[in-house]
């Protein structure tokens, strides 16, 4: 077969064991027709075909986060960031400053803040936004996602008052004599959302669409997505309107499993820029807010072991009626109880037969028990997790769960067991840029070097290639797409990231200085006009 491109004089790392490095590639029809030496490549190209020079640069399969939450993430880019904020007050500086420019009444959206970098690393209150925002309720997820700050008009609009009993699976944070403090937990922050209007279909296509340019600039090509009815449409529309530019794969809330078995969807179902992915459940909350269902209580406070958000019955009955009806389950799981329980539900599944193909996955694997390591690899449970939260959560783990951190992130500990990785960012929680993800997985270090030596935990650091492969070949597979993405082989879909370094070979902190040149999705260049 004639080839329309040929990318050539590239350093190319393909990911594929036949042929794990090569000069050149083929491309036709959006797919890679071969790979190979210049000479190879530049012979298959038909007449009028394009060669483009890579000048030398390095390249990987396109990037696959196999753990984001993309409309999440493009609304994120317009609402109030206090990601970083050092302080309460550079938080409510934030806070009062977006108050200023938006008219009375609007609800003021945010996400982002992380009270245990704040002095005292208490939780905030609604008294504090009351002071720079009294006029506008206010809604501000934390950076985790599993707890949210309000003030005192949002609780009022949403109905919130001493009498209000906790839903099951979430608190409402009270002060001494019983009044909400303006936090909510889990579950509770639920109690907010009908007073929050969902995005209009516009609105979400917008978001969807600038989330997708921005993340090209990272090389990324695929996305797993974790969301409800809305990101869903946007991803629709853009398809239809030939405007989707990344291959995803869209989770199923547990809210709408019964809808999803009577309308008869199944795991892989859809094309290749958009298909059905698993079950989405939560089985507990976080670390940040300590509501991570751990097997002892956490370091310092002996009556908090977390919250169960699904108890194990619950859990037991969703992965027998998601695998009865052909779809994998994919559970949140942080605390090491919490991935005991999912583990023993998947294995009850697994030992009835039930859907022994599906790729059941457990999202995060946080912290696990010794004990719970190698059951991954025995069970075929795919561990989808985040390299960027080991660094950003490893002063507040060492906090809260003590020598059980050894086992937190324990990437090392599961690849070296047979379990297969797919590594994501859970943006908008952390950030989704690959590099920042490779970066953490191999050195355990943040960009200052903190915390110093060998990296936190080094035994669980990965090589360059084994974090690639988790974020491309690992991410496809836990996608069932690994037959036609992952890596750069013929046949499959011509979706590269083109680098600025090699970084496999650079000196592993120097991996943060590399910057992501050019994108090619489909055979086509949809970031970096320099090779173009």
């Amino acid at each position: 077969m004639q080839a329309d491109l040929a990318l050539l004089n590239g350093n190319i790392y393909t990911m594929d064991p036949q042929r794990p490095k090569v000069a050149a590639v083929a491309i036709a029809g959006g797919r890679f027709v071969a790979t190979g030496s210049d000479a190879e490549m530049r012979g298959l190209l038909a007449p009028g075909g394009r060669a483009v020079n890579l000048r030398g640069a390095t390249v990987v399969p396109g990037f696959i986060d196999a753990h984001i939450h993309f409309l999440s993430y493009g609304m994120s880019l317009q609402e109030i960031d206090l990601s970083g904020t050092p302080t309460l007050s550079s938080a409510l500086a934030r806070v009062g400053g977006r108050a200023a420019d938006t008219p009375r009444g609007q609800w003021l959206m945010g996400r982002g803040w992380d009270q245990s970098v704040w002095e005292g690393g208490a939780f905030p209150s609604a008294a504090q936004l009351d002071a720079v925002a009294a006029a506008h309720p206010v809604y501000l997820a934390r950076k985790c996602g599993h707890a949210a700050w309000v003030n005192s008009r949002a609780l009022e609009q949403v109905g919130i008052t001493a009498d209000t009993g906790d839903p099951d699976g979430g608190e409402i944070v009270r002060d001494g004599e019983g009044r909400p403090t303006g936090i909510l937990l889990e579950k509770a922050m639920e109690l907010a959302f009908p007073c929050m209007a969902e995005p209009a279909a516009e609105e979400a296509v917008a978001a969807v669409r600038h989330a997708q340019e921005v993340v090209h600039r990272m090389g990324i090509v695929g996305v797993h997505t974790k969301e409800a009815a809305a990101s869903l449409r946007a991803f629709q529309q853009m398809r239809s309107e030939g405007d989707l530019r990344l291959r995803t794969v869209a989770q199923i809330p547990v809210a709408e499993l019964d809808s999803a078995i009577r309308l008869g969807l199944r795991t892989g179902l859809g094309d290749e820029f958009l298909r059905i992915g698993g079950v989405k459940v939560f089985s507990d909350g976080a670390l940040g807010p300590r509501t991570a269902w751990m097997l002892a209580p956490y370091d310092g406070e002996p009556d908090n072991a977390g919250i169960a958000v699904t108890g194990a019955e619950e859990m037991a009955d969703i992965v027998a009626r998601a695998t009865d009806a052909g779809l994998a389950v994919v559970t949140h799981a942080i605390g090491d109880r919490a991935n005991r329980m999912v583990l023993d539900a998947l294995e009850e599944s697994r030992r009835a037969g039930r859907g022994l193909h599906l790729r059941h996955r457990i999202e995060h694997a946080q912290v696990l028990h010794p004990d719970d390591i190698d059951r991954f690899a025995q069970l075929d449970i795919i561990a989808s997790v985040q390299p960027i939260h080991a660094t950003q959560d490893m002063l507040i783990a060492d906090r809260y769960w003590g020598e059980r951190s050894r086992y937190a992130y324990a990437f090392r500990s599961l690849w070296d067991s047979g379990a297969k990785l797919a590594f994501g960012s859970d943006a908008p929680v952390e950030t989704p840029d690959v590099i920042e993800g490779i970066h953490a997985a191999v050195t355990r270090m943040r960009a200052d070097g903190s915390p110093g030596d060998e990296g936190w935990y080094p035994e669980e650091r990965l090589t360059v290639e084994e974090a690639v492969w988790a974020y491309t070949v690992g991410a496809a597979y836990a996608g069932g797409t690994e037959s036609s993405q992952g890596s750069i082989a013929a046949g499959k879909f011509a979706d590269m990231a083109v680098l600025s370094q090699d970084i496999f070979r650079i000196h592993p902190m120097a991996i943060l200085e590399t910057d992501v040149e050019a994108t090619v999705f489909g055979g086509a260049f949809v970031w970096g006009a320099y090779f173009v």
